[in-house]
């Protein structure tokens, strides 16, 4: 069994292709097939199936494969990774993911600080909608997301962060800025910027649904997945909107809104940090999470 063959196998399996997995090891997608080819014939057991031209999945073995390599490359890692360390040189990649609002306000003076300290590391940060940061910290791609504590599914660990609220956004003098408590039935009286439909169980679809289920008809006036977007056109008395928010957000403050507390129909949530289970820490990621914290960070199990 050779270095390459492992590596080429990793990447077909995580990226489903051989011509794809071929590009990521610069090599060609017919020396990679022979590759993986002649190490299905030294374990004695196909670790592909191969569906039409193009797409391939893992078999039974493949899938056992998959976690023996997975274990192979993460250990090359750290190996590296500690010989860096013995040479004085904290170095080595640290992969984040996490959704704009999360980049642009909450985490860059954390980053600053945290690049200041070891500027060694290769960072890099990958901006995407909560579903797809659990998908890369599930698949290995990134080493910690910053999602939403109630999106990120039990497979995965989980450390709270701060503390997120559902607020309804309105303009400062807004008939309903002055209320403490507000009812579906006057919401439903002023036009609303809601984010883009998309699976069942988004925030916008529990609230359509909650609408439905009172009789109460409501006009969506803007479509935005964008939080400051949306802010802007508040602000400027087109429409009202819900949104989670960490209240002492700057780019809230900066504006012209009032924010009306909704815990009396949603729970609050947590920004947290999501990562898988039982992956050892490079210690300049696990200083990563004592940055963020603010502190020595308990990690999970």
């Amino acid at each position: 069994m050779e270095w390459q063959q492992i590596v080429g196998f990793y990447y077909a399996a995580r990226l489903g292709s051989f011509t794809k997995a071929g590009e990521a090891t610069l090599r060609t997608q017919s020396a990679l097939s022979q590759q993986i080819k002649a190490l299905e014939n030294e374990l004695g057991s196909p670790l592909f199936e191969r569906i039409g031209k193009r797409k391939i999945k893992l078999t039974p073995s493949g899938e056992r494969f998959f976690g023996f390599a997975e274990s192979v490359l993460e250990s090359y890692e750290n190996l590296k990774v500690d010989l860096s360390k013995l040479s004085g040189v904290r170095k080595g990649p640290l992969k984040i993911s996490a959704p704009f609002t999360t980049l642009y306000h909450l985490i860059p003076d954390k980053l600053r600080d945290y690049m200041e300290r070891f500027p060694e590391v290769e960072l890099t940060l990958l901006d995407r909608p909560q579903e797809r940061v659990v998908e890369l910290v599930r698949s290995g791609e990134v080493d910690f997301g910053l999602a939403l504590e109630s999106v990120v599914p039990k497979d995965l660990a989980t450390i709270r962060w701060v503390r997120v609220e559902t607020v309804l956004l309105v303009p400062q003098g807004h008939p309903l800025a002055d209320l403490k408590r507000v009812t579906w039935k006057q919401l439903a009286k002023y036009p609303l910027i809601l984010q883009p439909k998309s699976g069942k169980n988004s925030s916008r679809a529990l609230i359509e649904e909650q609408f439905r289920k009172l009789g109460f008809d409501h006009r969506v006036v803007m479509e935005s997945s964008n939080i400051e977007l949306s802010s802007i056109y508040v602000e400027m008395g087109l429409g009202i909107t819900f949104a989670n928010v960490v209240k002492e957000l700057p780019a809230l403050k900066m504006r012209k809104l009032t924010l009306i507390s909704l815990d009396h129909y949603f729970k609050p949530d947590h920004l947290c940090v999501a990562m898988r289970k039982n992956k050892a820490l490079a210690s300049y990621k696990g200083a990563f999470l004592d940055v963020l914290f603010g502190k020595e960070t308990r990690r999970p199990l």
